[in-house]
């Protein structure tokens, strides 16, 4: 089971600001376990901390803006991208200004800096939200969608089309998020030549320049508008009959724009606030509808806050029937769990099939079968019973047995055809053969149960 991670040290990056032009200094710091990623404005009185999630988020007009209490930060969306491709789950940011430096426009001195000081594994286990269905977001006046479907792991694939001569239409893909540093940390963000002058009067992009931006000229404008917005960007005035990028430096990649808006799209769904396991197909995406999404991907987790594990018929178990015997002394009609599918190092996953021949539908609502409720707290105790077997020599020698059970709490009938699905939890080590565990009990992907024990192993054979 994978672990939290976190920077080993600290790690600070300066420079001026895309759309303040302030000079800027920001620092990325070690966090605890389950801190997630907390943005500090140490500019302001009081040093206020934002949360930085979906929630936040209160402008994407040309980057992410979050905002707490009227204290805001921008452009931290190349700095969130770094820190989830990399799998860092907790990390304090402190900035002296209202935004992120823009740097060079995209991600990759994150990525060095984050890989030279290193991260550190931490205790807590590192929660995943599992995508099990299709979920998906449009805004059909835009033509722009995100979908995420199953997956075993976080991959993306990324359409970009515009109105365009020089980039019509591109996409990126990112299978594994170990390549982000090779294939898309280095890409750049761009603007259109015909964006740059709303975007000044807007008030923004006071600090960018042909070092942080790609700039794609793709619509015919006279000489005399040329000349005055090359004279605004501080480069040589340039034939306006040549369309074209204007750059510095080369293009890294031919699609690096598709490439920046899959980088933009990681940093933005960062902001769900936990991982999760599932293939994005974003299509036509921007900061608006990223975060769209990521709210949207919030409120999914809020109502599946406890998600049931995966149960794969076809896979062998690890415990079956016959085994399960060996350890536990529990027998016809008592004997409630068929198999263990699952076991980590602190948790378990077992399995009861609940069919019309079980003995107690014969006296419990006899004209509407239903299991009775202490019969469910048994079959997860005895799942329970099986995890804390497993962490001793010879468990056929000791037996378990519980001393208390409490926040017990039934959400649902458990009926003839339904499969209980359990999964027990240990929520602090065993201490002089004591153990205190979490169970839930589900059916499909509701919860039925849930209790909380504390159990004595005893060696008595």
């Amino acid at each position: 089971m994978l672990k939290q991670k976190t920077l080993k040290d600290s790690f600070s990056l300066s420079g001026k600001g895309l759309h303040t032009g302030l000079d800027l200094t920001v620092t990325f710091n070690p966090a605890p376990d389950n801190h997630g990623y907390k943005i500090q404005r140490i500019d302001v009185e009081g040093q206020p901390t934002i949360d930085a999630v979906a929630d936040n988020v209160i402008e994407t007009t040309r980057g992410t803006v979050l905002s707490k209490n009227g204290v805001k930060v921008s452009t931290v969306e190349h700095g969130m991208a770094a820190l989830y491709a990399l799998g860092i789950d907790n990390c304090l940011i402190q900035v002296n200004g209202p935004e992120f430096p823009i740097l060079d426009g995209s991600a990759q001195y994150y990525v060095q800096e984050i890989e030279r000081v290193g991260t550190v594994e931490q205790n807590a286990v590192k929660d995943f939200y599992i995508i099990k269905s299709k979920i998906e977001f449009r805004d059909e006046s835009t033509g722009s969608s995100i979908i995420v479907l199953p997956d075993e792991n976080f991959s993306l694939n990324v359409l970009v089309s515009y109105d365009s001569t020089i980039i019509p239409n591109q996409f990126a893909t990112l299978e594994d998020m170990h390549k982000f540093k090779d294939e898309v940390a280095a890409s750049r963000t761009f603007v259109f030549v015909r964006e740059i002058e709303p975007l000044l009067s807007a008030g923004l992009i006071k600090g960018g320049d042909l070092d942080n931006a790609i700039v794609i000229y793709e619509r015919k404008m006279s000489q005399e508008n040329f000349d005055q917005l090359a004279d605004v960007m501080g480069v040589p005035h340039m034939d306006a009959n040549e369309l074209g990028y204007i750059n510095h430096k080369p293009l890294v990649w031919p699609n690096e724009c598709a490439r920046h808006k899959l980088l933009d799209v990681i940093g933005d769904l960062a902001l769900i606030g936990k991982p999760i396991k599932g293939r994005i197909i974003a299509t036509r995406p921007g900061h608006t509808i990223n975060n769209k999404f990521a709210r949207q991907m919030r409120k999914e987790i809020r109502l599946h806050e406890i998600q049931a594990p995966s149960y794969d018929c076809n896979r062998a178990p690890i415990m079956d029937v016959n085994r399960i015997r060996e350890l536990l002394p529990h027998r016809y009609p008592f004997q409630l769990v068929d198999k263990v599918i699952e076991i980590g190092a602190n948790y378990i996953v077992g399995v009861k099939n609940i069919t019309a021949n079980e003995p107690f539908f014969q006296g419990h609502f006899p004209q509407e079968p239903v299991m009775p409720g202490v019969l469910q707290i048994e079959a997860m105790a005895q799942v329970g019973g099986l995890l804390v077997l497993n962490s001793v020599d010879e468990p056929e020698r000791y037996s378990t047995y519980f001393m208390k059970i409490d926040g017990v709490k039934f959400r649902q009938k458990v009926v003839p055809g339904d499969t209980l699905i359990f999964r027990v939890e240990l929520l602090a080590p065993i201490r002089r053969g004591i153990s205190t565990m979490k169970g839930y009990a589900f059916v499909g992907e509701k919860v039925v149960c849930e209790a909380e024990f504390m159990a004595q192993i005893v060696k008595n054979k």
